[in-house]
């Protein structure tokens, strides 16, 4: 059924080509009265084409997109469907502008005019579009990514030719990286002019995250910090070992070097009253909220048990 329609389609083109052939030779309507200054003949022949041209580009492009889009890759897929839709677009307006006319060069030279007069009326949408070519390109973000472009933050819904729609995260009406329900429309010229980041972008889905406790003085550091570690390794545990793994990977990729520990880490931090702990681990980006309610409760639990080796600050300070 699903081949049934383009391939219908092809058919159709073709027998609105060859009626059109036959209209023009043959000329069978050569006693009918002029359709406003034109012959009879003349506007069904070239209406047959318009039809043969716009049925044989669909039936070819429904035929391509089943065929190029079984890709496994659903990013490579929705790109490869936009590219294909540009291209039919364009050869579908040029030809039926060529077919209208019948006058090829003439054509060209109107649409070298027209371009030019529509690069100065039209820069913005010309530019989104130049973007939409460096994002499938480059690929700094696809469908599915969670990013930042200027001021707007979320999910990639859609990358169209002229605009980028993200499901807002955060926003003016949650906070904590929630989604807020809102779709938020970006232009893609943005891209050319303001910051993009990718969380979980640059061959590994996994981004580093920390959570911060606030500890008294008198608390048993290193006993802290090791609780903190254990919590850590227990909930994450193999997710985080694979993600470190696609972290070296695509570290490995790159001539940047850092080390990149096993496990979590907790870091100090010096203040007035009290000692910060960092606790750093790895986690994807769409869960790191959830992980971080769920390491807050089990630290907090463990410390709130031992209170002879892990004081809280008191202070009006704070």
């Amino acid at each position: 059924m699903r081949r049934s329609i383009p391939l219908g389609s092809v058919l159709l083109g073709l027998v609105a080509a060859a009626a059109g052939v036959f209209v023009g030779t043959a000329e069978p309507l050569a006693g009918w009265p002029a359709v406003g200054d034109y012959p009879a003949n003349l506007v069904v022949e070239r209406l047959a084409f318009v039809l043969a041209l716009f049925a044989l580009l669909f039936g070819t492009y429904r035929l391509l997109a089943g065929v190029l889009m079984r890709s496994s890759n659903k990013r490579r897929a929705y790109n490869t469907r936009n590219l294909l839709r540009l291209a039919f677009g364009f050869v579908g307006t040029v030809g039926t502008l060529a077919v209208l006319t019948d006058n090829w060069l003439g054509l060209l030279f109107s649409l070298g005019v027209i371009g030019f007069a529509i690069t100065f009326a039209l820069q913005q949408p010309l530019l989104s579009l130049i973007a939409w070519v460096y994002i499938t390109v480059k690929q700094p973000y696809g469908v599915g990514d969670r990013v930042r472009i200027g001021d707007a933050k979320g999910d990639v819904i859609e990358v169209e030719f002229l605009v980028t729609t993200l499901w807002e995260i955060n926003g003016e009406l949650v906070s904590t990286n929630q989604p807020s329900g809102r779709v938020v429309t970006v232009p893609n010229s943005v891209v050319l002019s303001s910051n993009v980041v990718n969380f979980g972008g640059g061959g590994s889905p996994y981004v580093w995250n920390e959570i911060g406790i606030q500890v008294a003085y008198e608390t048993d550091l290193a006993f802290a910090r090791e609780v903190m570690r254990e919590e850590a390794a227990d909930l994450l545990g193999e997710e985080m070992r694979a993600g470190i793994a696609a972290y070296r990977d695509a570290l490995s990729e790159t001539p940047v070097e850092l080390e990149v520990h096993d496990g979590p880490t907790v870091n100090l931090k010096q203040e007035e009253s009290w000692v910060e702990l960092r606790l750093r681990y790895l986690t994807h980006p769409r869960r790191g909220q959830r992980v971080k309610n769920e390491l807050y409760d089990r630290i907090l639990g463990r410390f709130n048990d031992h209170p002879d080796r892990v004081a809280f600050p008191v202070s009006r300070n704070r």
